[in-house]
Order: structure tokens, then C-alpha cells, then sequence
């Protein structure tokens, strides 16, 4: 058998057949070219899938806050969103009134809690009136409303037994209480079908015989009870004997009782930046950042701080741009509720010694913020006295720059001993609420991530 092929083509003399095939060879030959282009195809659909990825990652920016629970991750998410996404965050602040409504409530049930049974020995027992007592029941209803909002949020499966941590090492708040956690993907719903209840006549999805309304309405009448709690000499008095640690943002809550009890209360940035609703999973939230004409996505991702939900960071650590590390340094005279022969100061410490040491991070950006400084503040302005608890602080001076100028000292040298391989570290001193002061660094944290997200995707 003669095989024709055209002798112009230089390569007609590879491609023909063999010649004098028979057809067993010819469907072997056929067999092979055909797994041939099999083979080809993947080849070439893997580089396209390499391609787009690496065009995906070109346009993508992610980011992880990690750190201790309360050490002010959530804050500082709830800060990127509404600088960088204000029409969205606009759009979503009133659905944080129930978690307001409820940090309030707590606050004020805590207080309830740790005094109403007055010990013998407490020197303010005989000052403790029929006044104090008659309070006591008026802001009774609270406790309900406390339960109504819980559940309202998807919280009533979800509640363990926490001890609260103390304001020192040697203090216990006087009884545990009961903590609770959402679903981050689940409260927002519940509270908007609630108010489309309430507001709109629209069916809800809300718990059975549970109403917005009705519970601002119990609020609003216990308004001034509130405040007279709270600004009754005697009653302070007891709470500090007591070793009763409130969250950090009670005082807030606590101070603006009357304005967020009232009927036509509305939530504000402030507000919400200090509204504590503790999550089980990973918060999630892409924002779209503008660089030089060319947008970018921003995923970032608010992962748990407790020990219990330190082993679910793993999975996150691939391909991330930039860690913010957030170490709230006001806590330095304090235990992890998790754990309370732990010291928080040091358990930032540690955490932050796991990530510097990550070979999965050796070429992430590496931020942290040495968070709480007005917290610290207060602290030393009271008269606690920073060596007592951190016995390395020495003769330094009980300042809070200086402390700060320590700290950030040692959280650097931790990164530059402990990292893989050279890389920048930065440090900033935050107070995540307040708004002004964090807007400026979050501008420049911006900055210093696109640099680094730049020269990489150069390099790739």
C-alpha cells in the first residue's frame, strides 16, 4: 500500500502513516494518538485553570484577623467595612439594635447579679436601703428581655457555662454566666424578619412569642432604673468589692442607657463598633478596593480567638496576603475566661509565636495592632502598676507610651527571631473604637497590603 502526502510540508513525512499498516496497527496508532491529544488537552486546560487562578489571585487581596477572644477582631472588621463599604454598612446598621439592646440588658443583669444578696461581711451591707432593693425588683423584667433577645439573635441551643475572667489575677467574678453564641451567618436574619414583622406587617421567621416591640417597650420603662443602677454610689461600690468584671464596652452602654432605652432609639457607627455578639463560625466579608482604577476583592476573614476555635485557623492559611494580629495590651492583669491560670498578655504571646514560626506564612505580611490603648490608659491612670504582673517591665516607667514602647519592642523581636525567612513587621498602637484614630491607620494599612500584594503578583 503507497501512502501520498504532500512533500511541500516538512513535517507530512512525521504526520503520514506508516506504510504497508494493517488495520490492527492502524487502530493501535489511532489508539495512541487519540490518548495523545487526550493528554495535550489536559495539559492545556491545566494551564488555563493555572492561568486564571493566578489572574484571580492578581485580583484578589486576602486577609485574616486573628487573635485572642475580645481582643477587638470584630471591631476592627466592623472598622474595614464601614470605611471601605459605607453604602452596605449604611444598609445593615439598624440590624444591630437587638445586639445593642442586648449588651445593655447583660450589663445590667451582671450588676443585678452580684449584688442583690448582700453579704454580712460587705462593709456597704447596712447601706444597701429598701431603695436599692426596690430597684432590684422594678428591673426585674430585664431578666426576660435578656432570654427574649437571645433568642431572637439564634442564640437558645447555642448556651454554655463561662466564668466570667476577673479584673485581676487574685479576683473571681462571684458566679458564672451563662455565655452564649450565634451563627454570624444566622442572627441578621432572624432580626430582619423580626422587623419586617413588626414594622411591615410581613410574616416572620422570628421565635414564637418573641417581639422587637415588645421588648424596646420593657426597655424603655426600666430607662431610668437603669440609670439610677448605675450612678448609685453604694451599688458601685459593691460591683468593685466584688471583683465583678463587665465587658469592655458596658461602661459605654451603661453611660448611654437613656438614649439606646428609648423608644425611638437607632443604632450609630459608635454603637455598633462597641456591640459585642460572640460567633461560633468564621465571619466572612468581601469588600472592593479601588487601586488605581483597577478593582480589587478583599476577602477578609474574622476567624474565633477562643482556645476551642484556634484549631479551625489552619485551613485559612493558604495563599493569604496580609495577617492583622490584634493584642490587646490593656490585659495585662488579666486571665482567659477559657483558662484562668493563663495570663491574656502572654497567651497573645504564644499566639503570636505560632504564626511567626507558620512555615505556611513565611511570606505573609505580617500587622499587628497593640489594641486597647485607651483601656491601658485608664488602667494606669486607677494605679495599676504594670510590673507587678509583668515582672520583665522592670523599673520601667508606669506610662502608658512607655509600656507600649516596651511591648511593641518585644512583639517585633518575636517576629524577626521567629520567622522563616526575613520580612517586615508592622506595629501599630489602635484604640479600634475609635473611629478617627483607626480610620487613618486602616488608610495606611490599605497602603502597605497593596505594596506587598503588588510585588507579589509581579513575582508570580
Amino acid at each position: 500500500m503507497v501512502f501520498s502526502f504532500d512533500a511541500s510540508d516538512p513535517l507530512a513525512v512525521v504526520t503520514a502513516p506508516p506504510p504497508n499498516e494493517t488495520s490492527d496497527q492502524k487502530a493501535a496508532r489511532e489508539e495512541r494518538e487519540a490518548e495523545s491529544r487526550r493528554i495535550s488537552d489536559q495539559i492545556d486546560e491545566e494551564l488555563r485553570l493555572h492561568k486564571a487562578d493566578l489572574k484571580k489571585h492578581e485580583q484578589m487581596v486576602k486577609i485574616l484577623l486573628l487573635g485572642q477572644s475580645e481582643s477587638g477582631k470584630s471591631t476592627t472588621l466592623k472598622n474595614f467595612r464601614m470605611q471601605f463599604a459605607p453604602e452596605k454598612w449604611a444598609q445593615e446598621r439598624a440590624s444591630w439594635k437587638a445586639v445593642i439592646q442586648l449588651n445593655l440588658v447583660r450589663s445590667v443583669n451582671a450588676i443585678l447579679d452580684a449584688v442583690k444578696c448582700p453579704n454580712a461581711e460587705d462593709e456597704n451591707v447596712l447601706s444597701f436601703s429598701d431603695r436599692h432593693r426596690l430597684l432590684v425588683v422594678r428591673l426585674g423584667p430585664l431578666r426576660g428581655v435578656e432570654e427574649d433577645l437571645k433568642r431572637l439573635l439564634g442564640a437558645a441551643a447555642n448556651a454554655v457555662d463561662v466564668e466570667q475572667p476577673s479584673s485581676s489575677m487574685r479576683t473571681i467574678s462571684p458566679r458564672p454566666s451563662k455565655e452564649f453564641y450565634v451563627r454570624s451567618r444566622d442572627w441578621r436574619s432572624f432580626v430582619q424578619a423580626s422587623q419586617d414583622e413588626n414594622e411591615k406587617g410581613r410574616p416572620g421567621t422570628r421565635p414564637e412569642g418573641v417581639n422587637r416591640t415588645d421588648i424596646s417597650e420593657v426597655i424603655a420603662r426600666c430607662s431610668e432604673d437603669i440609670k439610677e443602677l448605675w450612678e448609685d454610689d453604694i451599688i458601685q461600690s459593691m460591683v468593685k468589692r466584688r471583683g465583678l468584671r463587665l465587658e469592655d464596652s458596658a461602661t459605654f452602654f451603661l453611660n448611654a442607657s437613656e438614649r439606646i432605652a428609648g423608644r425611638d432609639y437607632q443604632p450609630e457607627d459608635g454603637d455598633v463598633l462597641r456591640a459585642r455578639l460572640r460567633t461560633l463560625d468564621i465571619q466572612e466579608h468581601d469588600l472592593y478596593i479601588d487601586e488605581d482604577g483597577k478593582m480589587l476583592t478583599w476577602k477578609i476573614y474574622d476567624v474565633g480567638g477562643s482556645r476551642t476555635q484556634r484549631q479551625a485557623w489552619l485551613p485559612y492559611f493558604e495563599q493569604v496576603t496580609a495577617i492583622i494580629f490584634l493584642a490587646p495590651i490593656s490585659c495585662f492583669d488579666e486571665r482567659l475566661a477559657e483558662d484562668p491560670r493563663v495570663n491574656r498578655l502572654e497567651d497573645s504571646f504564644i499566639l503570636w509565636k505560632a504564626i511567626c514560626s507558620s512555615k505556611l506564612l513565611k511570606s505573609t505580611t505580617l500587622i499587628i495592632f497593640l489594641n486597647k490603648i485607651d483601656l491601658l490608659d485608664k488602667k494606669i491612670a486607677d494605679g495599676a502598676v504594670v510590673r507587678r504582673f509583668l515582672p520583665s517591665y522592670a523599673d520601667r516607667p508606669n506610662e502608658t507610651m512607655a509600656v507600649v514602647k516596651y511591648l511593641r519592642t518585644k512583639f517585633k523581636d518575636t517576629a524577626r527571631h521567629y520567622s522563616p525567612a526575613p520580612r517586615m513587621c508592622h506595629i501599630y498602637a489602635t484604640t479600634v473604637v475609635d473611629t478617627h484614630e483607626t480610620s487613618q491607620i486602616l488608610d495606611s494599612v490599605r497602603d502597605g497590603i497593596m505594596r506587598e500584594h503588588l510585588k507579589r503578583a509581579t513575582l508570580m
